[in-house]
């Protein structure tokens, strides 16, 4: 992908977009691997915990059965939303808003997307304060 220049004059060539799809792809196919992955361990602990006496506070692998629960309740959460904003980035190429700053509407680096093909700010904006 080429560096766009500004928001005003940038228009992403079909290479760009071909480029950015198989990136948000294979970020995409990671997750859903990552989510069926966590699926399996949360389906084993719900199998182990019936097997255990439903007593937490007495029983001295509740609290680890317990936190187990919230730790994969927690990443699968946040590897759904990932999923989610893979799925919003996919859009925003379709619509050639994906190589523009949600906050300046300036250009945001193809190195910046690569690394994280799920931005939506600039470098600069990413690192300022919101608001």
């Amino acid at each position: 992908m080429k560096e766009p220049t500004s928001s005003n004059e940038y228009t992403p060539t079909p290479e760009d977009m071909r480029a950015a799809t198989e990136l948000i792809d294979e970020a995409r196919a990671g997750g859903r691997r990552l989510i069926d992955s966590l699926s399996r361990l949360w389906d084993d602990l719900l199998e182990t915990s019936a097997l255990t006496t439903n007593d937490d506070e007495h029983d001295p692998e509740g609290a680890t059965i317990a936190f187990e629960r919230a730790r994969l309740s927690e990443q699968l959460r946040l590897a759904r939303a990932d999923l989610d904003d893979l799925d919003r980035a996919a859009q925003r190429v379709s619509t050639g808003e994906y190589w523009i700053c949600e906050r300046c509407g300036g250009p945001i680096s193809v190195g910046r997307l690569t690394a994280r093909p799920t931005a939506r700010l600039c470098i600069t904006c990413a690192g300022a304060p919101a608001g």
